[in-house]
């Protein structure tokens, strides 16, 4: 699951980055934060925590930090900034504001878009690299065990993350 959220979130990416060559800046602003939502969900799967439904993971991921490896822990809060402000541009990205009758494209600029876009390339890059970490961990192991015993899956892929330098 967290693999095709990631490959989800990275065609969102692609999508923003297309977007943003082409002068789309809400676009952007809302692919980017559909990519960063499907990507923290990621994160939270990888280690064996089933995410929520709502948009901003952010204070979830903050009130689990000790289930990810140091140097992601490092990058939580920093993650849930962007998460939580990119969470609040998701509707006006794509309806606009209706109290100033201001469509999308008239409410985000350049700036706007390219700083969406960057957090939203930090957020991936750094869910990416926990994937690859887990897989390298577990290859052959969880998909073993993951049937039988899920709850083992959470305890081992924390400690075996949180154990890496």
């Amino acid at each position: 699951m967290a693999r095709s959220y990631l490959r989800q979130a990275e065609e969102r990416l692609k999508h923003a980055k297309d977007a943003l060559s082409g002068g789309n800046y809400a676009y952007v602003t809302r692919q980017s934060q559909e990519a960063v939502e499907l990507a923290l969900k990621a994160s939270l799967r990888i280690v064996g925590i089933e995410p929520p439904k709502f948009h901003d993971v952010g204070p979830i991921l903050r009130r689990n930090s000790g289930s990810f490896p140091e140097w992601f822990r490092a990058e939580i809060d920093k993650m849930s900034s962007i998460s939580r402000i990119l969470r609040r541009e998701r509707e006006p990205s794509m309806y606009g504001d209706e109290e100033l009758a201001l469509p999308p494209d008239e409410l985000y600029t350049f700036e706007d878009a390219k700083t969406a876009f960057d957090g939203c390339v930090l957020i991936f890059n750094n869910c990416k690299k926990l994937l690859d970490e887990a897989d390298k961990k577990f290859r052959g192991v969880k998909s073993c065990i993951t049937t039988f015993y899920p709850g083992i899956i959470r305890a081992m892929t924390i400690t075996l993350l949180c154990s890496s330098k």
